[in-house]
């Protein structure tokens, strides 16, 4: 495996539109969600594991999870595990662990890729990041995945990209915000619109020059640090300025004021796993569509649910068409799949009555 390449995988995110199975301390990427056997934050660690070294994978969360990192991957180190002491969006997070990569290794290629989505087709998946990694490592480019939509979502922006590029590495014109529905309806139309997916790669040396030119003040804040990254005073610089640093997206830091962006029509399957609803949409179904994870199911009238317990729980509906139903500890949530974007509010309510251990 070429050594020069290098992963930064984001598992810092708490997933609360997963409630009551993502929590706080036990968000959704230390799940296995989709009844696999393997965790998302395990699944998505041995699909880099094909193309990355894997002592080269760097796992960037907060440092609430740290324990947990080492207990579902216990062959990474502690070199590998990048942690935040506050919560600052993905632009901190990425430039801080890029300038620990570049000071390891200045050729360094890296992909950036979330820890909870879900991809069928490994190898296509592969193939494109080798193809982006490629290019990366002979151009000045940042470069980004983009899915081929196949409906008007409108709970994803949008990548933009040259029409007129006959190559299938695109151009991007522009980034788009979460557009309404006819808004997203005419992006397809137009054909040369993607969902952004959030997977980001770039060699070491263009990133951290698209930080020192587009964001001076967050650059120069985690560049003071640079003689203390990878040794022992590490720690004390990352709790003593971590929280300086200003809270925002690497889409709105860097890719959004850049020129030298491109973007790879996916050609994988792919699912963001955002809520109850996708994953439903990905797990197999019984013959009234029911979609059922570790639960003994009995169902009359009873169509579209998403369903899952703890192992072997026997669980009867009757009724209940395209209900969200998961039982878990202390909580059972019955909720309708077409409200699940409230579940994040209907969190804040439970902690608010019933207090923060169960959120």
């Amino acid at each position: 495996m070429n050594k020069n390449y290098y992963a930064i995988l984001m598992a810092g995110g708490v997933g609360s539109r997963f409630w009551p199975v993502s929590t706080q301390d036990f968000p959704k990427q230390f799940h296995d969600m989709l009844g696999t056997g393997e965790t998302l934050i395990q699944k998505t660690f041995n699909r880099l594991a094909t193309l990355i070294p894997k002592e080269n994978i760097f796992i960037l969360t907060n440092e609430r999870y740290n324990d947990l990192v080492f207990q579902q991957l216990p062959d990474v180190t502690k070199r590998q595990v990048v942690l935040e002491p506050a919560m600052r969006n993905t632009a901190p997070c990425i430039l801080y662990a890029s300038l620990k990569i570049q000071k390891e290794n200045k050729d360094a290629i890296m992909i950036v890729a979330p820890s909870d989505h879900w991809i069928e087709d490994e190898r296509a998946f592969a193939n494109n990041v080798q193809q982006a990694f490629n290019f990366c490592e002979n151009n000045n480019a940042l470069m980004t995945l983009g899915i081929t939509p196949t409906f008007p979502n409108t709970g994803y922006g949008y990548i933009e990209y040259n029409k007129t590029s006959d190559s299938n590495i695109k151009p991007v014109a522009q980034f788009r915000e979460k557009p309404d529905y006819d808004t997203a309806k005419s992006f397809i139309s137009q054909g040369n619109f993607l969902w952004n997916a959030g997977i980001f790669m770039w060699s070491v040396k263009s990133v951290i020059e698209a930080f020192k030119n587009n964001q001076p003040d967050l650059f120069n804040l985690f560049e003071k640090g640079i003689t203390t990254y990878n040794t022992d005073f590490e720690d004390n610089f990352i709790k003593d300025n971590y929280g300086k640093a200003e809270n925002i997206s690497v889409d709105y830091a860097i890719m959004e004021k850049s020129k030298n962006v491109y973007v790879i029509p996916a050609t994988f399957d792919w699912n963001d796993l955002g809520t109850w609803g996708s994953l439903y949409d990905k797990l197999e179904k019984d013959d009234n569509a029911n979609a059922v994870v570790n639960a003994r199911t009995i169902t009359e009238d009873a169509t579209g649910n998403m369903i899952r317990t703890k192992a072997n729980k026997v669980v009867v509906v009757d009724g209940l068409q395209d209900y969200i139903i998961v039982d878990k500890d202390e909580v059972l949530l019955i909720f309708p799949k077409a409200k699940e974007q409230d579940i994040k509010k209907v969190l804040q309510n439970v902690k608010n009555k019933f207090g923060d251990h169960l959120g």
